[in-house]
């Protein structure tokens, strides 16, 4: 950010998108993670998400966690809510219902994308993302969205693990 004569500070592009998305994770059902991501284009929002239930179905805040556990090939094990779409699917879904092509966007979101999100991330031809963090289980969807020419950039060089 840069002030001008009156020590006023206008955020940058990245930093309002940014303040945009911690906007919307306000509205996020699941309070293991409290995500949102925002679609932007030429300076325009496309379409946005968050964390939570299909339509219809009830909510983590309402009735609680459909908690499972996966175990990797490494042996490590990581819990996941399976109640929940993930910010950046329920956004693909949005732009699909109303037409909004994704091609050449950039991502702006809390956490960096897993594995399932990356791979329709790159299907949706976006072309950059900003996260806020890593994600605990994300190492080989950032090597997917690199290996297809996505540039990732982390504001904060954590990662974030659910407990």
């Amino acid at each position: 950010m840069s002030a001008n004569q009156t020590g006023y500070e206008r955020p940058s592009w990245d930093d309002y998108f940014l303040d945009v998305m911690h906007a919307l994770a306000r509205r996020a059902t699941c309070d293991r993670g409290r995500t949102a991501c925002v679609f932007v284009k030429e300076h325009q929002i496309l379409c946005s998400g968050y964390v939570g239930s299909p339509p219809g179905m009830p909510h983590c805040d309402e009735v609680g966690h459909l908690l499972k556990t996966v175990t990797h090939e490494d042996g490590t094990q990581s819990t996941h809510c399976m109640r929940t779409i993930h910010a950046e699917q329920n956004a693909i879904c949005q732009a699909a219902r109303r037409g909004v092509a994704l091609a050449g966007a950039t991502l702006y979101c809390k956490l960096a994308p897993c594995r399932t999100c990356a791979m329709l991330l790159i299907a949706c031809g976006i072309q950059r993302i900003v996260a806020e963090y890593r994600y605990h289980v994300g190492g080989e969807a950032e090597e997917m969205l690199r290996n297809a020419g996505i540039q990732i950039e982390y504001i904060h060089d954590e990662t974030v693990v659910y407990k």
